[in-house]
């Protein structure tokens, strides 16, 4: 039985409200009381301006205090008791509710999507009756197995998670470099079946991997996860229509074990590449990889030089210009970076207090970032045939981005205008991925601080050597070269029906699927994270994960409802719809001639982002249809 807020509680609110995000704040109000009103005029809040929150909604004063004071007065009334009035809005209406909420319009067709990121479907509606025996085991315990596991616990599916280190978390357990961090807002970077009290809006490393620890602790995944095991193989029975996994334990003895389905989560993120740079063996002093990171080695006072300009380097960098002699980092090609107002910035605590007590505000705020960092910029990616510029940007909107990016740069480096034409690309923004600027630009303007854009030629014992003949010295190498994610499932081996390879079927570097998840000549199998789904437009790779384990749950539902013991994707449509992902890409920003980029491999195929809107691999996803599919009956025991 609800009670009356205590006037502690009471005075939570009332602080909570007085800082709340008002186009949030809007939306719960609703709600809450039923009142439609107050979508209309003069309480529409105006379009944000770039990727900010928007906080006051563009509203007038006396209109903010009419909203907040509504708001408390519904909230202190729902604490007590009031049951929310729209418990669950239709699809329309959620799309009306969202493009009130935005100042802008969004399409009829993301309601839907939008009802997803809510977190409206119990994990449990659909549990199944597998067949005595049934087991599914799945490789990885990072953020695409978590998620994986959850759900299969949720269905009542035995299975086995296969975890190579200590302990779960994957990427942020293994980054631990200084800065290492997320460059989604925590709110969307996070599962809608388990939301977080987040300290930042974009948490740091150690924030990110107690998250992932929460999920595994707070769904008891502990008793179905082998930890300090590596898979070594993965081979088709065909007569069993079972997976034999081969695997070393953590006391090193080999083993084996039998799965009906085998599910990859070992994701792209490893491992760590080493560049191919003569002598770099050589270096005398501490030589290390970002993804593994020395605590034992003491920076300050050291000459530190970086190889490798992209994420990992503009994280740690910053990090680290003060404490070190010098940094010296060398650059590739330039990268654009966005302006990051809320790098480092905490959640405030009244805050923090109605995202947690209040799971509407929470989903609301959720979905409000989920339009803003998911689709909004898909349709400016593409290529403007009649664009006079294609040099330089894609279209007049992508030209309007360029400048506005350039802009931003100029300011960020001030006096600083020797820098300009080694930190400006010259290629479209977008073009690779977009970085989040956490004081880069400034970090440039430290003494300490130079940026190298010559080719390194060879490192001896105690320098890096650039084509122009300089040498630079250093005491510690920090290699920010990033990760093998052109080949895809690198780590083990899998062997499919006939004997087939799938490193083979995958040509090395070219690797496809269907719908990123599905091989043909790979039965019961499916890999999360796969070929062609990171969100290069934005978005949150969480939330792709997470439909593409909606989708493996359905083929699971119906295998078992119908008995069938394997399940196939058939060639023509992996082909079919691999067709549509090369041809989408054509159109598209990563194609572009003027870059290199780690989305394309060594034919020029974009492999690693996808080219559809994260709405269209939603409806793609929803529901498995096994017509797509050979299908086997389930083999007798």
């Amino acid at each position: 039985m609800s009670t009356s807020p205590s006037p502690t509680e009471s005075e939570q609110f009332a602080a909570a409200v007085a800082v709340a995000n008002l186009p949030t704040l809007l939306m719960v109000l609703v709600q809450m009381t039923g009142e439609t009103r107050w979508l209309q005029p003069p309480y529409r809040p105006s379009r944000a301006v770039g990727l900010g929150d928007n906080d006051n909604g563009g509203l007038p004063p006396e209109i903010q205090t009419e909203v907040r004071a509504a708001a408390l007065a519904a909230l202190i009334a729902w604490r007590a008791g009031r049951p929310v009035a729209i418990a669950a809005p239709t699809p329309e209406m959620l799309v009306e509710m969202l493009s009130v909420s935005m100042g802008e319009e969004v399409p009829a067709e993301y309601g839907r999507f939008t009802e997803e990121l809510f977190g409206y479907r119990p994990l449990s509606e659909r549990a199944m009756a597998v067949p005595e025996g049934f087991h599914v085991v799945v490789v990885g315990a990072g953020v695409s197995g978590i998620c994986t596991a959850v759900n299969l616990k949720a269905a009542g599916v035995p299975f086995t998670v296969l975890e190579k280190n200590a302990t779960v978390g994957g990427v942020w357990l293994e980054n631990h470099y200084p800065g290492a961090g997320v460059d989604t807002p925590n709110h969307l970077y996070s599962f809608s079946f388990c939301q977080y009290d987040w300290p930042m809006y974009f948490a740091l490393r150690n924030d990110l991997h107690g998250y992932l620890e929460h999920v595994a602790a707070q769904f008891d995944l502990a008793p179905n996860i082998q930890l300090n095991t590596q898979v070594v193989s993965a081979t088709y029975e065909e007569t069993s229509q079972t997976w034999q996994i081969s695997i070393v334990r953590p006391d090193g003895t080999p083993a084996t074990l039998r799965a009906n389905v085998l599910i990859s989560a070992a994701g792209i993120f490893n491992p760590p590449v080493r560049p191919k740079i003569p002598g770099l063996d050589d270096f005398a002093g501490p030589a290390f990889h970002t993804a593994q990171w020395r605590d034992d080695v003491d920076l300050t006072g050291k000459r530190v030089a970086i190889i490798g300009n992209g994420a990992s380097c503009m994280q740690t960098g910053p990090e680290i210009q003060n404490k070190v002699e010098s940094l010296t980092i060398f650059q590739r090609s330039p990268h654009w970076a966005a302006p990051f107002p809320q790098f480092r910035k905490p959640v405030p605590d009244a805050l923090r207090f109605l995202l947690r007590e209040v799971p509407l505000y929470q989903a609301w705020y959720r979905v409000r970032l989920g339009w803003t960092f998911n689709d909004r910029v898909h349709s400016t990616l593409q290529k403007d045939p009649d664009w006079p510029h294609p040099e330089r940007s894609l279209n007049a909107t992508n030209d309007a981005h360029r400048a506005y990016y350039t802009r931003y740069i100029q300011q960020e480096l001030g006096d600083r205008t020797d820098l300009l034409d080694k930190v400006l690309p010259t290629y479209p923004p977008f073009g690779k991925r977009m970085l989040m600027d956490n004081g880069w630009y400034r970090m440039l303007r430290n003494e300490r601080v130079t940026l190298v854009d010559e080719r390194i030629t060879h490192i001896d014992a105690n320098s890096v050597h650039t084509a122009d003949g300089q040498a630079h010295p250093a005491d510690v190498l920090v290699i920010a070269t990033g990760f093998d994610v052109l080949n895809f499932i690198n780590t083990y081996e899998v062997i499919g029906r006939g004997g087939v390879s799938l490193q083979e079927t995958w040509e090395g570097d070219n690797a496809k699927a269907y719908l990123g998840t599905v091989v043909p000549n790979f039965p019961n199998f499916f890999t999360l994270y796969g070929p062609n789904l990171q969100p290069g437009h934005g978005g949150s790779l969480i939330v792709v994960v997470e439909m593409q384990v909606r989708y493996i749950m359905d083929v699971l539902h119906q295998m078992t409802a119908q008995g069938l013991g394997a399940v196939d994707c058939q060639p023509d449509v992996h082909a079919a719809y691999n067709d549509r992902v090369d041809a989408a890409h054509v159109n598209m920003v990563w194609t572009h001639e003027g870059m290199t980029t780690y989305y394309r491999n060594t034919r020029g195929r974009i492999v690693v982002n996808s080219p559809f809107r994260n709405v269209d691999f939603y409806e793609w996803t929803r529901a498995a249809n096994l017509a797509e599919f050979n299908v086997e009956p389930r083999a007798q025991a």
